[in-house]
C-alpha cells in the first residue's frame, strides 16, 4: 500500500470540524457488537466505551471497535485511569479516540498524548496489520501518519486542580478535545448535583474559552437528564455531547413500559 492510498476517516472528528454537534452513547452493559447496530439505528455519531466503571475485557472492546469502524459511528475508549499502557492498548483494540480520565495538570496530558500518538508526536510502539486500517499491511511511516491524524486525545476535566490548570492542559500540543465530566466537577467543587449552580456553570464557562483559545474541541457529559443545560453548553461552543448509557436508556424505557399496565 502506498503512503498516497492510506485514508483513515474519523466521522467524529469530521463533524466537529464543521461546527457541528457531535452526540455520543456510552456502552456499559452491552457486550456484543448488537450495541454497535443500536447506535447507529438510534442515529448516534459515537461510541463512549467506558472501562473506567465497568469490567469489559479488552477482547470485547476489540469486537465492538472494529465493528464500530466498519459501521461509521466512531468507537472512543475511556480508559480506567492515566496509564499508559491502557491508552496504548484501547488504540490496539481499534479505537479511534481515547478518554482520559484524572488529567489534572499539564503533565499529565503529555504523558496522554505521549502514550497515544506515534511519533513525532508521541512515543506509541506500533505494530503491523493496524485494526484501523482493517489489517491490511502498509508502510510504518505514512500508516502511523494516518493514525495520528484521524485518531483523538480527549483530556476529562473533574477536578479542582485539573479546572486550575485547564489553560495549561489546553495547550499541550496532542490533545484534542477537553471533556467536563459534569457530575465529576460539581462534587469537586462542593455542589453535588448542583450542575446549574453559578459556580459550576463559570467552571464549563472557563474550559470552553480555553478549548477555544487554542482550538480544541470543547465536550460535555453527564447531562443526558439535563437537556437545557446541555443546550446552554452547546451554546457555549460545545462540539461534543454524552447523551447518556445504554443501562440507562434501558431501565428507563422499562420502568416507563411497566407503569402503563399499573
Amino acid at each position: 500500500m502506498s503512503e498516497s492510498q492510506i485514508s483513515l476517516p474519523n466521522p467524529l472528528r469530521e463533524k466537529m470540524q464543521s461546527g457541528k454537534l457531535a452526540v455520543g452513547m456510552i456502552a456499559r452493559l452491552i457486550r456484543g457488537v448488537e450495541i454497535v447496530a443500536i447506535a447507529r439505528t438510534a442515529g448516534f455519531d459515537c461510541l463512549f466505551i467506558d472501562l473506567e466503571h465497568n469490567g469489559f475485557s479488552l477482547e470485547t472492546v476489540t469486537q465492538i471497535c472494529l465493528a464500530a469502524n466498519m459501521a461509521g459511528v466512531t468507537p472512543l475508549v475511556r480508559v480506567a485511569a492515566l496509564d499508559e499502557q491502557q491508552i496504548a492498548q484501547a488504540f490496539d483494540c481499534g479505537a479511534m479516540g481515547v478518554i482520559v480520565p484524572q488529567i489534572e495538570t499539564a503533565g499529565d496530558a503529555r504523558r496522554a498524548v505521549d502514550a497515544a500518538k506515534f511519533p513525532p508526536l508521541g512515543a506509541r510502539s506500533i505494530m503491523p496489520c493496524l485494526p484501523h486500517l482493517l489489517f491490511r499491511p502498509a508502510p510504518a511511516v505514512p500508516a502511523m501518519r494516518a493514525v495520528n491524524d484521524a485518531t483523538l486525545v480527549i483530556a476529562m476535566i473533574e477536578s479542582r486542580k485539573a479546572l486550575d490548570a485547564v489553560e495549561e492542559i489546553a495547550a499541550v500540543e496532542g490533545v484534542d478535545m477537553l471533556l467536563v465530566g459534569a457530575n465529576d466537577l460539581s462534587n469537586a467543587l462542593d455542589l453535588p448535583g448542583q450542575l446549574d449552580h453559578l459556580d459550576v456553570r463559570a467552571a464549563f464557562q472557563r474550559v470552553a474559552e480555553a478549548c477555544h483559545a487554542n482550538g480544541i474541541f470543547f465536550g460535555v457529559g453527564g447531562m443526558g437528564q439535563t437537556p437545557e443545560l446541555a443546550k446552554e453548553m452547546i451554546a457555549l461552543g460545545a462540539r461534543y455531547a454524552t447523551a447518556g448509557a445504554d443501562i440507562t436508556f434501558m431501565i428507563n424505557a422499562a420502568t416507563a413500559n411497566a407503569k402503563k399496565f399499573e
